[in-house]
């Protein structure tokens, strides 16, 4: 199988031929560490086995896209050929030129030892190339993922410290960097107790877009910014899935009439469509689960929290004003519309280039200008 010539495509496709980047991507087989991964089709997911169809294996191992691997606790790995199933991505192959943007992020240099979350280990193998084995300890809370990652690493001669651990507890040894491609709120304390003096973490913040890079001062805290640019991560889990924490709210918010009804000034907006809009809601209302559903030219967004607080909103076309239903402690999608109201006004939110404050017990404060947060 000439994956080669795929991967050489692949480098060129993110990556100029200068990057130091550029060779781990052309050097790395991806097929490897993804012959098998969930299709998402109308809702549900399906298995995809590369052997079964190597060419649509190369295809999709080799573009600039992130491959699901786990949706709730269903492992492709261990599914039985045929199989469909729904729930929730909790892991995933992500997307080359992401992965490659995070490193860019994290300053590393050829002598930096860096701790990153493990996935499939596609990530993993690509430092390794790059660093060495000896520079490189990846993580999982997931001991199958770590275990099979090890296996697929060691094949291609690859041998990295493999831990199976909680990447929000404590980490294995010191070092330069940690690079998450999981997301968290707020930046765990072991973070800052793991990296060196002047270290640079680098990761998401759940929920959010926002891409968060500190390095570590004197005080033991972290100082750094909110980079300009977009980044989504599955949120850390503890266990085989996340919890469905709203699914009660969702049966009452599903077609219930609200405590309060109104009709909003703006067309109807998907949160998750919007990286700005969705980022700063999540930092002023956390947790908020979205659902959507399309039927003819009407479009109905839900909007649900576990406090009980629930919003649903509908249009019968695009440029249609909707109508809001709101129910709970909290009324939702009023926050959302304040949200709007400033984007409108100022022509942008304060999230992007923020800056960063990471106490040495992992509180995190975002603030430009007058505005801020603490997560």
């Amino acid at each position: 199988m000439d994956w080669q010539t795929h991967a050489r495509r692949l480098a060129a496709d993110v990556t100029r031929p200068d990057s130091r980047w550029h060779e781990p991507l052309a050097r790395t087989p991806r097929h490897v560490f993804v012959p098998r991964w969930w299709e998402n089709l109308d809702g549900a997911w399906e298995l995809r086995n590369g052997e079964a169809d190597p060419e649509a294996w190369m295809r999709a191992a080799y573009a600039d896209r992130t491959l699901v691997t786990r949706v709730g606790p269903a492992h492709a790995d261990l599914a039985e050929s045929g199989a469909v199933t729904e729930g929730k991505p909790t892991s995933s192959s992500t997307l080359p030129g992401l992965v490659v943007s995070m490193y860019r992020h994290a300053m590393i240099t050829n002598e930096s030892r860096v701790l990153v979350t493990t996935g499939t280990g596609y990530g993993t193998a690509l430092l390794c190339t790059r660093l060495g084995d000896a520079m490189v300890t990846s993580v999982d809370v997931d001991p199958h993922l770590v275990d099979v990652a090890s296996e697929r690493l060691s094949s291609i001669g690859l041998n990295p410290r493999m831990v199976c651990t909680d990447i929000t507890g404590p980490l294995p040894g010191a070092v330069d960097r940690i690079v998450s491609t999981v997301s968290v709120r707020p930046i765990p304390a072991s973070w800052l107790a793991a990296l060196r003096p002047g270290g640079r973490l680098v990761t998401t913040i759940a929920g959010t877009g926002l891409v968060l890079v500190a390095d570590k001062t004197r005080d033991g805290g972290a100082k750094g910014r909110i980079a300009p640019d977009a980044a989504g991560f599955m949120r850390t889990r503890h266990g085989d899935d996340y919890e469905h924490t709203t699914d009660e709210v969702w049966e009452k918010a599903h077609a219930a009439d609200g405590d309060q009804v109104s009709t909003s000034r703006y067309p109807l907006l998907y949160v998750p469509d919007s990286w700005d809009v969705m980022s700063m809601l999540e930092l002023m209302a956390p947790g908020i689960d979205y659902r959507v559903s399309q039927e003819g030219d009407e479009r109905t967004v839900w909007l649900l929290h576990r406090d009980g607080s629930w919003a649903r909103a509908t249009a019968a076309g695009f440029l249609d004003s909707p109508t809001v239903h709101q129910g709970g402690p909290r009324r939702l999608w009023d926050t959302l519309e304040k949200i709007r109201h400033r984007l409108n006004r100022e022509g942008g939110l304060p999230t992007y280039g923020a800056q960063v404050s990471v106490a040495p017990d992992g509180v995190t404060t975002l603030s430009r200008g007058t505005w801020s947060v603490t997560l």
